[in-house]
């Protein structure tokens, strides 16, 4: 064999083997690109995943804390209805002893009266949850120097003070129209109630003090 011969051999077998070559690298080559495409996709979902976790887990927080807050709620309606009924309970037992107590040595008249005042004061006692309490007074920053000047005329009140009745450990001023017969004009004042304009501050032993709008106080003499 010709030496030519042999050498075109040699060249033609490394060239198969080098196209055999290239083309099992490009199958490689392929394969690990589309190895790549598929662990990116992989990578994509998994993040995807892990969002919406992160997002489960800060709305089932919220709603966590949206419970507790609910649960917090409950509880103070249940406290206050705990501490509301008992006193009711005590006061409709007060008014039933008071009514028990006087049916036996009142007269027919007084019997009447004291039917109309009762009724008021049950009235009364159920509409002081929804009462607002009366706001403390502002003291002033400073004191404003004394200047002679006359004391207004104290107005006469737009009623007549009967007496003063106690119920349940506390004192209520009874008052009616001026000149009023009827039994059912009467009305128990307690700290805090008004007749017309004239709002009831304190009452003392012997004077009650009232507020009136656009006026000073004004003190009423007990009988």
């Amino acid at each position: 064999m010709k030496a030519s011969t042999f050498q075109t051999l040699i060249v033609g077998s490394l060239c198969l083997a080098v196209s055999g070559l290239s083309g099992g690298l490009y199958n490689q080559y392929q394969r690990v690109t589309e190895l790549e495409n598929a662990n990116a996709q992989r990578l994509q979902t998994l993040d995807t995943l892990q969002r919406d976790s992160s997002a489960l887990m800060d709305a089932q927080e919220k709603l966590q804390y949206a419970l507790k807050d609910l649960k917090q709620m409950a509880d103070t309606g249940e406290q206050q209805a705990n501490t509301l009924d008992p006193m009711l309970d005590q006061w409709a037992q007060e008014i039933q002893e008071l009514r028990d107590g006087l049916a036996d040595r009142a007269t027919e008249t007084d019997m009447i009266a004291l039917h109309a005042r009762l009724e008021h004061v049950e009235q009364q006692l159920l509409d002081l949850k929804s009462q607002p309490p009366l706001p403390p007074p502002t003291p002033s920053s400073a004191k404003p120097k004394k200047t002679a000047q006359p004391k207004p005329a104290p107005l006469l009140p737009p009623f007549s003070v009967l007496s003063v009745e106690s119920r349940g450990g506390e004192r209520f001023l009874a008052v009616a129209p001026p000149d009023s017969r009827s039994l059912n004009d009467i009305q128990l004042l307690h700290n805090g109630e008004q007749f017309g304009t004239w709002q009831l501050k304190v009452l003392e032993p012997n004077a009650a003090i009232f507020a009136v709008t656009a006026h000073p106080d004004q003190t009423v003499q007990l009988p």
